[in-house]
């Protein structure tokens, strides 16, 4: 593939990319250097006559695979054939801006555009207002539930905070034990342990565990989480089933059932003999399996649920591992899982969100806990692979039998 980029201003960047066979070499002389040569490599840089500032452009051969890999939600077609010296008029795309950054225009959309692209870009954007200008009139649905799933999460994360006294510190400490997570040399799946035991806390501590209405995460962190949030919900195909609404509903389901199991109102079942104004939450930690005194598990599981399907494919992993797709040959089963679970959490390793990361762990224990617990519950979701199925009946039997 060649890239060509021309820098016409300070820090405006016009970019364009076609794809094609080349060749490559290392230019001696005072100036070594690393050299791409070829037709591809030139249609790419004449394709830059046409581009601008800030933007990639890329050719029908490009916007082609990206098609063929599942993404051609990144791209739009121009709304007319660019001029290209030497190859005349091509069909050129854009590749879709995230709307982290940018906001459309009203009105600007351009015709073919599907309705998970209508926010992401336009020919001609507005910066987005600062937090809160906005409010909930004018989102579309897709920034509608980005907003609910933050709100959720901060809701957790503050819960998170709260068990520890408010403290947050920097975890720079932990930077090669993030490294070893991301990087272990091992698949998803092999991860997966059978039982995780949860972390048991002391009736002192639960007694003195702060008050969520008293934690504030902050700014930071909550603009990363949104900045996150935002991006899984790019990163989710417009497929029927397996889209950002799709994990948005899951996400939902497993709050108000974490909500029955924590919730000490009349209507939790754990609690119906009990009196309500004496229960708390040291009566409520033995009868939950200590999900009602961990607020990590809290946290995880719905944090799991909102990530489970990122960039889906679309189709079963068996008919995956029949196509022998790209992604199955590294994976083997479980394809769509432990390829949710590796890029969210790549992303989420990356230095941008270093204030969320700091919020959810301070250790090196809780950050193995955090990532144990988001393995196996995303493989949880692979409800169709017979030996996890036959693992997940074993676990109820150990968990609940006579």
């Amino acid at each position: 593939m060649g890239k060509f980029c021309n820098l016409r201003s300070s820090h405006r960047c016009i970019a364009s990319s076609f794809s094609g066979q080349a060749t490559a070499g290392v230019l001696r002389g005072q100036r070594s250097r690393f050299q791409l040569f070829g037709d591809t490599m030139n249609t790419a840089a004449r394709m830059e006559s046409s581009g601008e500032p800030s933007r990639i452009q890329i050719s029908q051969v490009t916007a082609d695979l990206l098609t063929d890999a599942g993404l051609a939600r990144w791209i739009i077609p121009r709304s007319s054939k660019m001029f290209v010296k030497g190859k005349g008029e091509m069909q050129t795309y854009w590749v879709l801006k995230s709307n982290r950054s940018i906001k459309p225009k009203t009105g600007d959309k351009e015709p073919g555009m599907g309705t998970l692209h209508e926010e992401a870009e336009t020919e001609e954007c507005s910066e987005t207002t600062e937090e809160g200008n906005n409010g909930i009139e004018g989102m579309n649905k897709t920034e509608r539930l980005v907003a609910w799933n933050v709100e959720v999460l901060v809701s957790l994360l503050e819960q998170i905070v709260g068990s520890r006294d408010g403290v947050v510190n920097h975890i720079q400490s932990l930077s090669n034990a993030e490294k070893e997570t991301a990087n272990s040399g091992r698949t998803v799946l092999d991860e997966f342990i059978p039982v995780i035991p949860l972390k048991r806390f002391d009736t002192e501590q639960l007694e003195r565990r702060k008050r969520t209405t008293n934690v504030d995460i902050g700014r930071n962190a909550k603009q990363q989480l949104r900045d996150y949030v935002s991006t899984i919900s790019e990163m989710y195909p417009d497929n029927a089933f397996h889209n950002f609404e799709h994990a948005s509903h899951v996400t939902a389901s497993v709050k108000k059932l974490l909500a029955r199991i924590v919730n000490t109102d009349e209507g939790n079942g754990l609690v119906t003999s009990i009196p309500t104004d004496s229960v708390n939450l040291v009566d409520l930690a033995g009868h939950s399996y200590g999900i009602t005194s961990d607020p990590l598990t809290q946290f995880t599981v719905v944090f799991s649920a909102l990530i489970h399907d990122v960039d889906h494919p679309g189709v079963p992993n068996a008919q995956l591992v029949k196509e022998k797709s790209w992604w199955a040959q590294i994976y083997k089963k479980s394809v769509a899982e432990q390829k949710s679970v590796d890029i969210a959490w790549d992303m989420l390793m990356s230095d941008e969100y270093a204030a969320i990361r700091a919020c959810i762990y301070q250790t090196e224990e809780e950050l193995r806990r955090f990532r144990q617990l988001v393995v196996n519950t995303v493989l949880a979701t692979d409800i169709a692979d017979k030996e996890l199925q036959a693992l997940r009946k074993a676990r109820w039997e150990m968990a609940f039998s006579n």
